[in-house]
């Protein structure tokens, strides 16, 4: 790690629509849409050894550029992506078409002080909520995958989209100039 004191000073809110990756893919990660989605479970499930070796590195703290997250702000983001995302899972494989509680990442970072948590217990952490994540995913059942959910800004996904969204944010955030 560095002596520098983290940063903990807010990113500038992130603008860009990630949901354009499902029809066309990620340029910047290589994130290719057309998968079987009953893999994602077990695609997630693969990324914990990278997300273990991203934070257990020199500079975890540092962040790479101006409005970019540390890999230890991106961990705790992933970490908490899960939690948020197996919860809407739930509520779109038990509610018809349910609206998803808002949730603002950058104000989670900000206020949870994502820069300053310690990277072995968000390791563990992170290890345990991808898992446990991957398996929500697995347990759906073959019926299930095109049933609706829609986040409060009115864009809609089946259960299939939107583990291609969530396997897409897992994988993006282990790209290499996301870890430093």
């Amino acid at each position: 790690m560095s002596d520098a004191t983290p940063d903990i000073s807010p990113v500038p809110p992130e603008t860009k629509d990630w949901t354009a990756v499902l029809d066309g893919g990620c340029a910047e990660c290589g994130f290719d849409p057309d998968y079987d989605v009953r893999t994602t479970g077990d695609r997630a499930r693969e990324t914990v050894e990278a997300w273990n070796a991203a934070l257990d590195r020199r500079g975890l703290t540092e962040r790479p550029r101006p409005g970019t997250w540390s890999p230890l702000e991106y961990g705790c983001h992933v970490r908490d992506l899960c939690r948020v995302f197996r919860e809407r899972l739930r509520l779109m494989l038990e509610e018809d078409d349910p609206v998803f509680p808002d949730w603002d990442q950058d104000a989670a970072a900000v206020q949870d002080r994502y820069n300053l948590q310690d990277p072995y217990e968000v390791s563990g952490q992170l290890a345990q909520e991808l898992r446990a994540t991957a398996d929500a995913f697995d347990a759906v059942e073959e019926d299930r995958w095109e049933r609706p959910g829609r986040r409060g800004d009115g864009k809609a996904f089946t259960v299939a989209s939107f583990a291609k969204y969530f396997l897409h944010d897992v994988e993006h955030h282990l790209r290499a100039d996301a870890r430093g």
